[in-house]
């Protein structure tokens, strides 16, 4: 039996692109790593080669495959979308893993140029807004304060004031202070030790 070299190679070039967009996810400890990629990116460029060369002489359309891997997809990249919370994780991944089947789709056809394009602009969108997200983004933490001894509860607003933090809300039950904090997602762990230097007498019963 002759070996196609050239359809291995597509089928390794997807599996690498795919992987490099995965190193990234895996990075930034994500729901789908490597691996993931990698076989998705994999499987989508083996569907698209299946497509094209298994059925010759044979009545078919090469498309149909291709469109089945498109809306495929779909099932994994449910599967790392996470609602917890009242928060939707796992979206920017789920995405990440569609992109791959795209790539491998563009290796099994022999759109290496376009491939290697698309592999860049995403590791580059991801990295970009990593960046922007870290220095500027502001994130929502939830503290369960307890006293360690008597506070004069009066005087927390001007206590959180003079932090300069954003809350977003706060309750006082069963002698727990429940607060929500909006913080700049760089730097927000220093903030919240600044503020409980502040908060002298407290301790962080929970916090999310």
């Amino acid at each position: 039996m002759e070996i196609d070299w050239v359809l291995i190679f597509r089928l390794v070039a997807a599996g690498l692109l795919g992987g490099i967009i995965g190193l990234e996810r895996e990075f930034r400890a994500k729901e789908a790593g490597v691996r993931t990629h990698f076989i998705v990116a994999l499987g989508s460029a083996l569907f698209m080669i299946i497509s094209e060369f298994a059925f010759e002489g044979k009545q078919h359309d090469a498309a149909r495959v291709a469109a089945q891997v498109v809306s495929g997809i779909g099932f994994i990249g449910a599967g790392v979308i996470i609602f917890q919370r009242n928060v939707v994780r796992g979206i920017t991944t789920a995405a990440g893993l569609w992109v791959a089947a795209a790539i491998g789709l563009a290796c099994g056809d022999g759109m290496y140029a376009v491939a290697i394009a698309a592999t860049l602009l995403t590791v580059s969108c991801l990295e970009m807004m990593h960046f922007v997200n870290l220095h500027y983004n502001e994130k929502v933490v939830d503290i369960t304060l307890v006293p360690e001894k008597a506070f004069d509860l009066p005087t927390l607003p001007t206590k959180l004031k003079s932090q300069r933090v954003k809350v977003e809300s706060y309750t006082i039950t069963g002698g727990k202070i429940h607060l929500s904090l909006r913080l700049r997602q760089k730097d927000y762990l220093n903030t919240i030790k600044n503020l409980m230097d502040t908060l002298d007498g407290f301790i962080i019963e929970e916090m999310n």
